[in-house]
């Protein structure tokens, strides 16, 4: 029953635009943070970006910050992740994850995970 889904992939140009959705069921996402991240081949994971549930707050690496944008729908259950002017080191399988009250864009803050999603960028 309990579930957490990340979803919306897939391949797109240079300056493109991508939506990625974390859905959860059987616990609600609104009582977690929740960050995104993402790991390409022989790289280590990172953090792309999280969101507080206490208080909303929104937290971005630098090498995002102004292209990706982190949300909530509560009466859905789902976090997304808005993804602009894409670039080829963005390329990656992106995960989403739960975290405690006070995680922050390390991947050791979060302890429930999704499969992950393929993000392609490239011409």
């Amino acid at each position: 029953q309990v579930q957490l889904v990340d979803s919306g992939g897939g391949l797109v140009q240079p300056g493109g635009s991508l939506r990625l959705s974390c859905a959860a069921s059987g616990f609600n996402l609104e009582d977690f943070a929740i960050g995104w991240f993402r790991q390409a081949p022989g790289k280590e994971r990172e953090g792309v970006s999280c969101i507080s549930t206490s208080d909303g707050s929104t937290y971005y690496a630098d090498s995002v910050k102004g292209r990706f944008t982190i949300s909530r729908d509560n009466a859905k259950n789902t976090v997304y992740l808005q993804m602009n002017s894409l670039k080829p080191e963005d390329t990656a399988v992106y995960y989403c994850a739960t975290g405690l009250a006070g995680a922050g864009l390390s991947p050791l803050d979060y302890d429930f995970w999704g499969q992950g999603t393929q993000v392609t960028v490239s011409s």
